[in-house]
């Protein structure tokens, strides 16, 4: 109820050690009325939504039952702009069936409404889901870390240089991971790709900070 959650967004963001509020939602979960709330937040604090997406292409998202279109995506996204609020889009790299070219059309689509940041995520294989058992029927092969570290860094280089990058990876919940293995090894992920960035110098020219990955 939109009178619930005036009571605890306004409760944090007046707060004295809040800079920002951030609220993580579907884009099918914001009616008129919530959208009120948040552009009246927005005015006493920056307010950022985040939104999920994980694909552009319809076959994958129907596979994944994300059970929302991109037309509404796209109706939610423009309407908090309108508002005034910035939006924060989350995607998953190593989608069943999804190519490099496919997950690059995604990031190229991003760059082109002028989304204000971006979370990119491994797919991670959990205990007791659907991917579960496609992967232990041999139905789906998880990336490796080099063609992750690949897919996160041509990402980047595709990305407008406004966007920003909230996030190249992330954990799974303890004790639930089947696969990859390697996704555990979060520290090792990050250095190679920050040290694979350097080495290619995908940055020249751009103001780019080496130590922006947390």
């Amino acid at each position: 109820p939109v009178d619930y959650l005036e009571k605890i967004f306004t409760e944090a963001i007046c707060h004295p050690d809040v800079a920002v509020l951030s609220v993580a939602t579907r884009p099918d979960c914001l009616p008129d009325e919530v959208l009120s709330l948040l552009e009246r937040l927005n005015r006493i604090k920056p307010v950022w939504v985040e939104l999920g997406l994980q694909t552009i292409h319809q076959p994958t998202a129907d596979f994944i039952h994300r059970g929302y279109s991109l037309f509404c995506f796209e109706s939610a996204f423009f309407a908090l702009k309108k508002a005034g609020i910035e939006v924060v889009v989350h995607t998953i790299l190593g989608l069943p069936g999804e190519t490099d070219t496919m997950i690059f059309e995604t990031m190229d689509y991003l760059s082109q409404i002028g989304i204000d940041g971006i979370k990119l995520q491994l797919l991670h294989v959990l205990k007791d889901t659907k991917l579960e058992e496609i992967y232990r029927a041999g139905e789906y092969t998880p990336l490796t870390m080099a063609e992750y570290v690949d897919l996160v860094i041509g990402c980047i280089e595709r990305l407008d240089p406004s966007i920003v990058i909230h996030r190249i990876t992330g954990d799974s919940p303890h004790g639930l991971l089947v696969a990859p293995a390697w996704s555990e090894q979060k520290w090792t992920i990050l250095n190679t790709i920050n040290d694979t960035l350097e080495k290619r110098g995908s940055f020249q020219g751009k103001n780019f900070h080496s130590n922006f990955i947390t």
